[in-house]
């Protein structure tokens, strides 16, 4: 294997684990597995076929199809030809999915039965360009049509693209995210410092489209351990795996963790194995941290960072339980600074907008270089940082506490209200099972908080049928209305942090890696307010 200080790529560490062990476990799903000697075979027959059918380097191929063994496959020869990997999530609206595949420029999609017709529906929204529609092609592709003769060689350098990734499209349009080789060489260099190796078993319940679920994927397969993949995330099909396989690492989202405590039978699986989870996406609470550690007895280390790459903050939280409520300590060889309104860096102990520089940045957004100016933040002696958009401040010992989102923090009568202070109190109340606080547009304040709350089953709720409509009375019938909940909570906060209203609601909309959609929640709000 090569030195772990010198650069080489996902393609070259599948050949090499291929050569060294090829009957290994490398990927499997809940119907396939595949050795390193079949995976590096079925790339060399994507890649073949994409060079044979005029790809060139740099050119993008996208990927729409829900995790399977196929998918990695896929995934390796795209890289393997020299192309650029365009992951895409097949929850969008055709209208996004068109704009996408516009912007990407891809000449080909890769789908399965699952995507097709989503696929198809985008490409349909897709307004003409210079461009010819990109082709949809399946796994019957490869297996039909692939040539005989290996592919020609392709050596990718550091800086040559390796994936295009729409960011989630939380806070508007999605934008591309161009991720070099180089950044990524270094998410698997780091997976030495967590264990991962031949003997590596890790579990992936998130998408592959998603950033939070590739900063796992590479150390392990590029570290040869083995990729275990679920299609889609359900609590008792991630316990029984876990205990099935020996799980050793995995990646999971807060609403993940949260929901595998709520199991009724948890405790029933033989977690044992598991000597690493890692989580990322959104915020984890301190209380959350604890309990996992205490279930699964396993290392948790939380990532605090963006798909756009910039600096990285680990909280190793099993050698630092008093800093739970942190994201931890920069990353080696990472600067991460706060910084005003206006772009001035803040002294230590100042809450700013947090700004990071890394070997592991993005190259820019794909096609707008506005966004990516705006993205990007020089220091006084012109060294790149990336803006993260988030609030924070770091205590005495260099540990980040995020406050929140910039563009979530609501400015009520020009006071600077921060939503995950709202959401920590509200979530004190023993009926609130969660909680999102968004601002509204008000004429007195010009913007105010309001509340959106999940109640725990029997204690609390919208009236029968489903989640109330924020325009209709509270459920005054139920254990706590709306009202109450309100009240209690208006009693405990400084003035100017007092909610406007209040709704209870089944379920917050999340995304796939489980990022609160608060602008769906906006714009959902109806109910006048003060």
């Amino acid at each position: 294997m090569p030195q772990d200080d010198t650069f080489s790529t996902l393609s070259e560490r599948v050949r090499l684990h291929a050569r060294q062990r090829p009957e290994a476990p490398a990927v499997c799903d809940p119907i396939e597995r595949l050795g390193w000697a079949a995976l590096d075979s079925q790339a060399d027959a994507v890649a073949a076929w994409l060079q044979d059918h005029g790809l060139v380097p740099h050119q993008a191929v996208a990927v729409c199809a829900a995790s399977s063994v196929a998918v990695v496959a896929v995934f390796v020869g795209i890289l393997r030809a020299g192309g650029v990997v365009v992951p895409l999530s097949p929850s969008v609206t055709p209208a996004v999915m068109g704009a996408m595949l516009r912007d990407a420029q891809a000449r080909w999609v890769f789908v399965d039965d699952s995507t097709r017709a989503g696929v198809a529906a985008g490409l349909a929204e897709s307004a003409p360009g210079p461009a010819a529609a990109p082709a949809l092609i399946d796994r019957t592709t490869f297996e039909t049509g692939a040539p005989r003769r290996p592919p020609r060689p392709w050596v990718a350098q550091p800086d040559d693209p390796f994936n295009i990734i729409y960011s989630s499209g939380t806070t508007g349009t999605p934008k591309g995210i161009v991720q070099p080789h180089g950044m990524r060489w270094m998410h698997i260099r780091r997976g030495l410092a967590y264990g991962y190796g031949h003997d590596s078993r890790t579990l992936l319940s998130t998408p592959l489209y998603s950033n939070t679920t590739l900063v796992a994927f590479m150390p392990t397969l590029g570290q040869g351990g083995c990729v275990h993949l679920m299609p889609k995330f359900d609590t008792e099909a991630w316990l029984q795996a876990a205990e099935r396989e020996r799980i050793t690492h995995t990646m999971l989202v807060p609403v993940q963790i949260q929901r595998l405590l709520d199991h009724p039978r948890v405790g029933d699986f033989d977690l044992s194995s598991l000597t690493h989870t890692f989580c990322t996406s959104a915020p984890l609470s301190a209380a959350l941290k604890r309990q996992w550690m205490d279930l699964s007895g396993s290392g948790l280390v939380e990532f605090y960072g963006m798909t756009e790459g910039g600096g990285t903050c680990i909280l190793e939280a099993h050698r630092h339980p008093d800093k739970l409520h942190t994201v931890g300590q920069p990353s080696a060889g990472h600067d991460i600074r706060l910084i005003d309104e206006d772009g001035r860096e803040l002294p230590v102990g100042a809450t700013g907008e947090v700004v990071g520089r890394s070997p592991a940045m993005m190259t820019g957004y794909h096609g707008q270089a506005e966004k990516t100016r705006e993205a990007e933040w020089f220091d006084d002696q012109g060294r790149r940082y990336i803006r993260t958009g988030d609030v924070g401040r770091f205590d005495e010992d260099g540990f980040l506490i995020l406050m929140d989102r910039r563009k979530d923090m609501v400015i009520s009568g020009g006071f600077n209200l921060y939503p995950s202070d709202l959401e920590a109190l509200l979530r004190q109340h023993p009926a609130v099972a969660d909680v999102a606080v968004v601002g509204v547009a008000s004429r007195r304040w010009g913007e105010t908080p309001v509340a959106w709350v999940v109640p725990r089953a029997g204690l609390g709720g919208a009236p029968e049928g489903g989640a109330s409509e924020a325009g209709t009375p509270g459920a005054a019938d139920q254990a706590l209305s709306e009202d109450t909940l309100l009240e209690w909570f208006n009693a405990r906060c400084g003035k100017m942090q007092r909610l406007a209203g209040l709704a209870f609601i089944d379920e917050l909309p999340r995304n796939a890696i489980g990022k609160i959609l608060k602008r769906e929640l906006r714009e959902r709000w109806q109910r006048p307010v003060a």
